[in-house]
């Protein structure tokens, strides 16, 4: 009787530690997020790009413009391919200021551009916001579009270079920023076409090329 009882208390006791795993387990919620829930309009864009995975579409995004007074809204140049440039003040490629307001002015119907100044490389982009913005004036003549000053690598990596250089993001290929004015060319539909390396001047055919 003794073994009767000991082999049947061996066979229920696995369910009873079983029982009370599951009692003292968290209870997973039922997701409710549909796929619909999941669709990101592109019309409306929005300023909250940080943590956002799974982006398809340039111009999904926002920034701030250099002065920080208003936004630059890349769903406004739908239609047109956009020029990405991080810009530096103080670096050996900074001539390519004068390039990129050639090819502005040349070719602005056609693309637009952006530059995205950046201090990480030898801290060649020190100025504040004004010192950036009479610079480029005062000795280039710039009038397209200049951003508030970003990472464009590293742990604070903005969003929109998070997207650029990432190709789970981007859908094309992970690219690396090795220097100041690196440029990557998105098209009319919000889709990354290409990247060229800070030796690539503005004006050379092979961006013009890309462009038309």
């Amino acid at each position: 009787m003794q073994l009767v009882a000991c082999l049947a208390y061996m066979n229920i006791f696995p369910l009873i530690v079983l029982g009370a795993l599951a009692a003292c387990s968290p209870k997973t919620q039922k997701s409710t997020t549909t796929e619909q829930d999941n669709t990101i309009n592109i019309t409306e864009p929005t300023t909250m790009t940080e943590g956002i995975i799974g982006i398809t579409n340039f111009h999904y995004f926002t920034i701030n413009s250099l002065d920080e007074e208003q936004t630059i809204n890349m769903a406004d140049f739908k239609g047109k391919k956009i020029l990405i440039v991080n810009v530096a003040s103080k670096c050996g490629y900074t001539s390519q200021y004068a390039a990129l307001q050639k090819l502005h002015e040349q070719y602005g119907d056609q693309v637009q551009i952006i530059g995205f100044p950046c201090n990480q490389f030898m801290g060649q982009e020190p100025g504040t916001k004004e010192e950036i913005a009479t610079f480029c004036s005062k000795n280039y003549g710039v009038t397209f579009p200049l951003t508030t000053k970003i990472d464009v690598k590293g742990k604070d990596q903005h969003p929109i270079y998070k997207w650029l250089t990432t190709k789970t993001e981007n859908n094309v290929d992970d690219f690396k920023v090795s220097w100041n004015f690196n440029k990557f060319l998105v098209d009319e539909n919000g889709k990354l076409l290409a990247h060229f390396g800070s030796g690539v001047d503005p004006m050379d055919e092979e961006i013009i090329a890309a462009i038309k």
